[in-house]
């Protein structure tokens, strides 16, 4: 009775403590939209948002410092369902979610419901398989259980390498997200954007582990969220006159629609100086086609003559009286663009006409599902949107960073209920989404398509100074009017850049930046908390130094974190991939790296220590080699088995990784006795009070 009492006053204290910080948040938005009226510049504003949210994480990490291995690993195992639930809704609503996903919506259109629904429903699988089982085992990591549930090093080993990969794999995303954020808002080049995010990311995890985490991301829940929901609240009631996007949503869809028939129907005079930029980009995807079969036919002999075609070319303009000063400077940038390896030509060429390609098409209907030319297509579609469904519902119950938010809960029944919680915070974001997406789109449609090149808003030059991927406009046709399809938006840039796309205030830019920087520290936290912890308890504790201190411990996973938070940041300054595709690879390598293997030990006694060794190493195995196979990146561009694109790799890892599990463990004896009263014990939680397992 007296724990349930202290709980209940911790539990209280807690409200208290987040109360004032969301009014004193709010106030602190208050005083810089006053700062922005009193005409202080916008990028003193954008220094004043970000410097504020990393000193106030910064504060928490600091009070929250300890040298307890408790409290370092698993927070004490003290943390409510409520607060539980909004840490891990911050510490899943990564980069991806909070900025990728109303991008890929916009981009996508019904085709990127497969993210909203494939997360979503994942949580489903984390309630009844795994999180109140894992919270029954107690300890303090994924490969604990793999350790404790199947004897000897080699699971163990397998799942430290497993989580590092995946959770490598993900930060990186959340590192870019930073990185994007800090150079728009601050002026500095996105590689050294990245660097500076990573200060902030370290402050919040350093000193205090799992305890300074998990309060840091309730903290960062709450501006995430309110960052979300003010521009879109904001956006609809601007469109509608209504306050409530989701119940707009469907109405301005409608008039989406409209517009899209409208850029598509060549008789209209909108949809006439669309086709006459699609005519342009028709050529350019021609001669790119062209280019690649002179080469494939002619090798280095076609470049070579190719080049001294243009070399010609600018020596003629060089000669002519008067020179065509326009004429000769595009003829001069063309030869020095011209690429002089058949390998970085047929790289170019082919992005050349795959983009160009893209860019003569019809405008894609929003609402339109499987949109493709012919039947084949629309099925290639269709088998993706389901392979990528069941790859990110899987990965979810699997993403070892969210298994361990499980331990920090005070009993299995708070385990459940955090799970709860976790829905409902993360659904008040998902549910918003589609919705952004659809209001973006309009106010792209309606007001930036059919403007002049001469009144070009602000927003557009200043994201595509930051990255010309994220956004660029040209005039394709020298009309001096913007069509949509001389313009190119980047996905990850649609949440960040919509206050300004949508004539708000620049507090609400600082705000939304302010958010987008919390929802990236605070899955980027938690991500490289786990790979230290791995790394420090599950190698160095558990299979080097059994005997090791606490202060030893806790000293080395702090200077694994340091090492693995630069090393991320390198790696990621480099531009490996966009947001969506990193983060969905992490959920197809921990899906079959994790699921089969954890269920299995759950739920079935049989299974051994030979058929969890054999169900990782095949399921991660063969999911990482067709990933690296055929993902652009790396250069191979093996042919896809079934149309299956990379992101969903893990549609051919997860059944193997069962088939592993299951024939290794019937080759082979059946688990000791403590082994199976171990299952029992897991299987059978008890509600009122947890029983940790010994020596784990």
């Amino acid at each position: 009775m007296a724990t349930q009492g202290s709980n209940q006053a911790f539990f209280k204290s807690l409200q208290r403590y987040y109360t004032f910080y969301t009014g004193g948040f709010i106030a602190f938005v208050i005083m810089v939209a006053i700062l922005e009226q009193m005409g202080v510049p916008n990028r003193v504003l954008g220094y004043i948002f970000l410097g504020a949210t990393v000193l106030l994480y910064a504060g928490i990490g600091f009070m929250s410092k300890t040298a307890d291995v408790g409290e370092y690993y698993v927070a004490g195992r003290r943390v409510p369902a409520l607060f539980n639930g909004m840490a891990t809704g911050a510490d899943w609503m990564s980069a991806a979610s909070f900025i990728g996903m109303a991008g890929t919506l916009y981009l996508s259109g019904y085709d990127g419901l497969a993210f909203v629904m494939g997360w979503t429903g994942g949580y489903c699988l984390v309630a009844l398989f795994l999180a109140p089982y894992l919270r029954k085992f107690g300890q303090f990591t994924i490969p604990d259980f793999l350790g404790a549930r199947f004897g000897g090093h080699i699971p163990r080993a397998i799942g430290v390498f497993a989580a590092i990969l995946c959770s490598f794999t993900y930060v990186i995303a959340q590192i870019y997200g930073v990185g994007i954020i800090t150079a728009r808002f601050t002026g500095l080049e996105f590689q050294v954007g990245v660097f500076v995010g990573l200060a902030g990311i370290l402050v919040c995890s350093f000193l205090g582990g799992m305890k300074a985490v998990t309060w840091t991301q309730v903290a960062q829940y709450i501006i995430l969220i309110v960052a979300y929901m003010i521009p879109v609240v904001w956006l609809s009631v601007k469109q509608t006159g209504i306050p409530i996007p989701q119940v707009v949503y469907g109405y301005q869809l409608q008039k989406v629609t409209e517009r899209e028939k409208a850029l598509n129907d060549k008789t209209t005079d909108v949809g006439a100086k669309e086709e006459s930029v699609r005519a342009i980009f028709r050529e350019r995807a021609a001669k790119a086609d062209a280019n690649l079969k002179g080469l494939e036919s002619g090798g280095v002999g076609f470049l070579t003559a190719e080049r001294a075609k243009l070399d010609a070319r600018v020596g003629e303009l060089k000669a002519a009286d008067p020179q065509d000063a326009k004429a000769l400077k595009a003829a001069e940038d063309a030869l020095k663009a011209y690429p002089v390896d058949p390998v970085e030509a047929k790289k170019a060429w082919t992005a050349a006409k795959t983009g160009s390609a893209a860019k003569a098409a019809p405008v894609k209907a929003h609402a339109e599902s499987f949109a493709a030319k012919d039947d084949k297509s629309r099925d290639i579609a269709r088998k993706n949107f389901l392979a990528l469904i069941f790859c990110l519902m899987v990965g979810t119950a699997a993403l070892p960073h969210i298994l361990m938010r499980f331990y920090t809960t005070p009993s299995v029944q708070e385990a459940r209920r955090s799970v709860f919680w976790s829905l409902f915070f993360i659904f008040l974001l998902y549910f918003t989404a589609p919705a952004l997406a659809v209001l973006a789109k309009y106010e792209v449609y309606h007001n930036l398509v059919g403007s002049s090149f001469a009144a070009l808003p602000a927003w557009a030059s200043n994201w595509a100074a930051v990255d010309k991927t994220l956004m660029s406009i040209t005039d394709i046709n020298l009309d001096g009017i913007i069509q949509l399809a001389e313009v190119t938006i980047g996905g990850d840039l649609i949440v960040l850049a919509t206050p300004e796309i949508a004539g708000l205030p620049y507090v609400i830019s600082g705000l939304v930046a302010a958010g987008g920087l919390a929802a990236a520290l605070s899955t980027a936290d938690g991500l490289l908390l786990t790979i230290a912890n791995a790394l420090s308890h599950d190698v160095y504790y558990k299979m080097i130094d059994p005997h090791a201190t606490t202060v030893r411990r806790i000293a080395v996973s702090k200077g694994l974190l340091l090492i693995v938070a630069v090393l991320a940041a390198y790696v990621t300054s480099l531009k490996p991939g966009d947001i969506l595709f990193l983060v969905g690879a992490a959920f197809s390598l921990a899906a079959a790296a994790f699921f089969p293997t954890l269920v299995c030990g759950i739920f079935w006694k049989r299974a051994n220590r030979l058929g969890a060794i054999l169900g990782m190493s095949l399921g991660l195995g063969v999911t990482a080699y067709y990933m690296y196979m055929t993902y652009p990146f790396f250069g191979v561009n093996a042919p896809l088995w079934w149309d299956i694109n990379p992101i969903s790799a893990g549609i051919f890892g997860i059944p193997l990784g069962f088939i592993g599990v299951i024939v290794g463990s019937l080759i082979t004896s059946s688990p000791s006795k403590e082994v199976q009263e171990l299952v029992d014990h897991v299987r059978y939680p008890n509600l009122e009070g947890d029983i940790e397992t010994k020596g784990a």
